[in-house]
């Protein structure tokens, strides 16, 4: 006989717990589940044992005279949940899944709210972009862990203090609390570590824009990449929402915000080695309420080293290291799609020697814009500076 494990999701406790999941329990002739489970789910009278680990049940299972089981989860099954990891331990055994009620849909209804339009992440025990997920969508459901004033810090670095949040702390049980209040005061909440939020944002903003107008980023006197140029920029480099990009030289980080809202599940690496450059590129990043940009400070190649593996890199202004810095960027990643701008002769000399001695015969073009401006009361078109933009690589090569 081939041994029955049902993975049942028990709710937020034994009230919750489904009528189809007791009877799966009753069956059960062995439990395991952690010991707030175990507990929850009132499971009596039943050869219980406080284990978790998918392996180590897998093998107790093995060795087990008794032929059905039940392993105990919280919330439902399917909702980042500990399932799809024994499911795959499992598969010599005939495993069923029994849902069970969510956190999520246990939240919204004390709230009195549907939530089919909801964002749904998880900040427990992993690296979540909270701040670009609350800044594309209206609501946002996270599940969070020891880490509820972080995730407010988080967000009031992004320029969000004074979104709307839904606390929700030891959902189903004796101690429950739910309360409504700003991130800024929720920083200086002591949340209960199961705890979950609900944030709203009326303003969501979800598009990718290229071509920023100038005027709208924050400017001191440190080289800017204008409008025209950061289009085609980033029309180049095709990014893709969970790429990782390298802009080096990033002046006021124009292009890094353009780069960080393509890649809004990726990371934005902004290098410079100007201090006043990189306080602009994170005081644009607030502005634009980016959670996806890392300011690094130093000069290339010498601080790629450190960093993941680039999957778009745009290397703006002169550099006496460029082929240095090509060569590392492709080590790092022989994939990676690479752009350079360059406005002076000895720039443009410059890459396309490095292109050449690699081998490689990029596409490149000049561009010459010309924008309207006031002249009295005609308005005249003044030309930018012509513009060579080289790209190369990629996925599709």
């Amino acid at each position: 006989m081939v041994k029955r494990v049902a993975l049942i999701g028990i709710g937020m406790a034994e009230e919750t717990l489904t009528l189809e999941g007791r009877r799966a329990l009753e069956q059960a002739e062995c439990v395991f589940g952690a010991p707030r489970m175990l507990t929850l789910s009132g499971a009596k009278d039943k050869l219980a044992e406080p284990i978790y680990e998918a392996q180590k049940i897998r093998d107790r299972i093995r060795t087990s005279k008794e032929k059905t089981f039940a392993v105990l989860l919280s919330g439902d099954p399917g909702f980042y949940s500990a399932a799809e990891a024994l499911e795959r331990e499992l598969r010599e055994f005939c495993v069923s899944i029994y849902p069970g009620i969510s956190s999520v849909a246990y939240f919204f209804s004390k709230l009195k709210r549907p939530w089919q339009h909801a964002r749904l992440i998880s900040a427990h025990g992993r690296e979540a972009n909270i701040v670009d997920t609350v800044r594309r969508h209206r609501e946002v459901f996270v599940l969070t862990g020891k880490n509820v004033a972080d995730i407010a810090k988080e967000l009031l670095s992004a320029g969000f203090g004074e979104l709307t949040v839904h606390l929700g702390e030891n959902l189903g049980g004796q101690e429950e609390n739910i309360q409504t209040l700003t991130v800024r005061e929720l920083e200086h909440v002591n949340a209960s570590s199961l705890s979950v939020l609900l944030i709203d944002h009326p303003s969501a903003d979800a598009r990718v824009r290229t071509g920023i107008p100038d005027e709208q980023f924050i400017r001191g006197e440190v080289p800017m990449s204008k409008a025209p140029v950061r289009a085609q920029v980033l029309s180049r480099l095709a990014i893709s929402p969970a790429d990782i990009c390298f802009d080096i030289g990033a002046g006021t980080g124009s292009v890094s915000v353009e780069m960080a809202l393509a890649a809004y599940e990726g990371r934005v690496y902004a290098i410079d080695r100007e201090s006043k450059a990189l306080d602009l590129v994170r005081e644009n990043a607030r502005k634009f309420h980016l959670g996806n940009i890392v300011s690094i400070h130093g000069s290339a190649p010498e601080v790629l080293e450190d960093l993941p593996a680039p999957d778009v890199v745009f290397i703006g202004g002169s550099s006496q290291k460029m082929l240095k810095t090509i060569q590392v960027c492709l080590r790092k990643n022989p994939s990676v799609r690479l752009v350079l701008s360059a406005v002076a002769i000895e720039s443009i000399a410059e890459a396309w020697e490095a292109f050449e001695s690699l081998g490689i015969v990029p596409e490149v073009l000049q561009l010459q814009s010309a924008r309207s401006r006031a002249a009295g009361s005609m308005h005249l078109m003044m030309a930018d500076n012509p513009v060579f933009i080289f790209s190369a690589g990629g996925r599709d090569g």
